[in-house]
Order: structure tokens, then sequence, then C-alpha cells
């Protein structure tokens, strides 16, 4: 099986399976199957809800009043605990992980969408499962509506991830809402440029009192990330060794097929950002030579640069003839660039007093015309 790059969301009704308190016994299964996808080569990325059902769990259960202060106190004091416990059960497989808090704030500025996207594809560059969740301690709109399920989708953009999976305690999207209808049906795939109305009309919210998502928002989230190139499927979180026979594309929950390529989606946006400042770059031949060999371009490549562009925006690169042959997401301000054009990347540091890499543009955010 090709290894693939894939987003797991655990909603709060799969971590308790329906109770009041996280159920260790399945959170021993669903980490022991996501060990065995990260061994067997897979890039396995994890949004997990929980923190509140923890942090309730922790002080008793106590009577709070509805208000978004008495679940960010609740997301604090489980968050630690919901981590611990990740650590402990991916540790006994020696896979390390790392917590990452973010809000779709994050997501949506351009600097910290950066920082953002650099930290997950570190982790996942050195092995490291990342833990997602919503900074819950910070935000509010995110708490009222479940977010976690759009904040999949995101991370599932950021990192391009081959497929999300939305993890729930129904078997899919029904056509009709089978706790009434007997007769409801899992649809099997949605394949269609607009999602029909029928399914958002079945669509409904969270059954349970401990997580704020619902079906709602799981369609939503599918539909946004099935249009940066990514399949989505909604699977009953109860059965996790359903996630090989999802992996392997076999009909299990409900699929959202992609609506484009991933390398569609990239040159869409790349194209879309790189007019929005001029910013070019111009390289010598070897430098010419070595990115279209798949290397990064470093500072000593560069040869001159035009326009004004910060960091994380989308350059143009030309060769020494002044032809422009592909495009880069950049690691340094213009001002900054100027300073280090020609240098080896160690000296990097010792102009800038800092550095955001050894590559001005990396190899993974490069898009040849």
């Amino acid at each position: 099986m090709q290894a693939q790059r894939i987003v797991i969301k655990l909603g709060t009704s799969t971590l308790t399976q329906g109770k009041t308190e996280i159920s260790m016994e399945h959170m021993i299964e669903l980490v022991r199957v996501i060990a065995r996808l990260h061994q067997e080569g897979h890039q396995v990325i994890l949004v997990s809800s929980g923190a509140m059902a923890v942090g309730k769990s922790i002080m008793g259960h106590p009577i709070l009043p509805r208000h978004i202060p008495a679940k960010q106190m609740l997301a604090a004091v489980g968050q630690s605990r919901l981590m611990e416990i990740y650590s402990q059960l991916f540790g006994y497989y020696h896979i390390p992980v790392g917590q990452v808090l973010l809000t779709r704030e994050d997501l949506s500025n351009r600097r910290r969408y950066l920082n953002a996207r650099n930290t997950l594809e570190a982790m996942i560059q050195y092995r490291v499962v990342p833990v997602i969740n919503e900074n819950d301690t910070v935000s509010t709109e995110e708490i009222r509506l479940g977010d976690n399920d759009n904040l999949s989708a995101l991370v599932a953009n950021v990192v391009e991830a081959d497929l999300l999976v939305l993890f729930t305690d129904q078997d899919g999207l029904f056509t009709a809402d089978p706790r009434i209808d007997p007769n409801a049906k899992v649809v099997g795939e949605v394949d269609t440029n607009d999602i029909p109305e029928e399914i958002w009309h079945v669509a409904g919210g969270t059954s349970g009192g401990l997580g704020t998502g619902g079906m709602f928002t799981k369609i939503q989230a599918a539909d946004l990330a099935r249009r940066s190139g990514c399949a989505v499927v909604i699977s009953n979180g109860k059965y996790p060794e359903r996630i090989w026979d999802i992996v392997e594309g076999k009909s299990v929950g409900t699929r959202f097929t992609p609506l484009i390529t991933k390398m569609e989606s990239r040159k869409r946006y790349m194209l879309a950002e790189s007019r929005h400042n001029g910013g070019w770059l111009q390289l010598d031949k070897g430098a010419v030579v070595a990115v279209r060999d798949g290397g990064s371009l470093l500072p000593v490549g560069i040869t001159g640069s035009g326009g004004n562009f910060v960091r994380g925006d989308i350059v143009k690169l030309k060769d020494e003839k002044g032809k422009e042959f592909a495009l880069g997401m950049i690691n340094y301000n213009h001002e900054d660039l100027l300073k280090i054009i020609g240098l080896q990347s160690q000296e990097i540091e010792q102009v800038l007093g800092y550095n955001y890499g050894m590559e001005v543009v990396h190899h993974n955010n490069l898009l040849f015309l």
C-alpha cells in the first residue's frame, strides 16, 4: 500500500463511546491502529477533541453554568491530561507525539499559517505524530460551533493531506435520521460538485452533552477539504480497524471524492497569490539546475530580486536569462533577502541574527510553470 498523509479527527463521542468519561479501553484500540498506520510508513496527523470531557472528569463532574468561560476552564484543566494519555499510549510503540493548539485565526493569518505549516511539516519529517486541538482557552466562536471538524479540514489543507477521516458515533451520512426512520441508509459516496440539499437537510446537531459538533459541521468540513484535493471519509469511530479499508479506498462509511487534485489546488493557490506582490528572484544557472532536480533554493544561488514581499508570500523564480520558470513560497522578507543574497546558508544567522531555515524557498513549496 502506498504511504499516504492522513488526518484523523477524533470527536468526543468517539473517545467517550457515549459515556461521561474518556474510554481508556477504546483509546488504547484507537492508538494501536494509528500506531500501526505510522509504522507502515503513513504520515498521521491527529485532530482530537475531548479536553473538556477530561476536564469535567478531573473536577468530579461539577454542575457549571453553560457559558464560554466555564467551558474554557474545563478545556484548560483537561488538555494537559489528554496529552499525557496520548503521550503514554503512543510511547508504548516508541512514537513521539507533540501538542499543537490552533484557532481558525491562526490559519487565516498568512504569517501564522506559515509558522503552523512549517511546524507540522517538521514534526511529520521527524516522525512525530502531531495531536492538534483548538486553543479553546483563548477562543470563543470555535467552542460554540464545535469547530474541530472544520479545523481538521483546514489542517488537511495546510499539510496537503491525501485523506481526512472524520470518526464519529454514526456509520456515516444517512438518507434520513436513523433514530427516527428505520429505512434510513448510509450514503456511500458524494461525488457531485455541490453536496445535495437533502444531505444538508438530514444533518443534525450533536446528540450528546460533551461534544460540541454534529453531522452538519462534518459535512462542512468534508466540503472544504475535498475542494483542496483531499478525499474525506465519515465513519464510525467505534470500529478503529476500519481505517485500513478506508485507506485502501473500500466502501466504508461515506466517502467524499476530491473535486480537484492536490497539485491543481496548490497551483491555483500559488498562481493567485503570486499576483498580489509582484515579487521575483533571479537565479544563476547552477541554482536553476539544482531546483529543477528537486533541490531547495539557497541564498548562494540568487543573483537578484525585485518587488515588495514578506515571508510567506509567493514569488516568481527567473532563470539567468530572466525567464519565469517557477513559483515559490519565500521564507524571508525582501529587506532581509537583500542582505543574504549570494551568501552560504550557514551565514544567514550571522548576518540577520536569526534564521527561518537554510532555504530561501524549500523544495516542498515550489511549483514549476
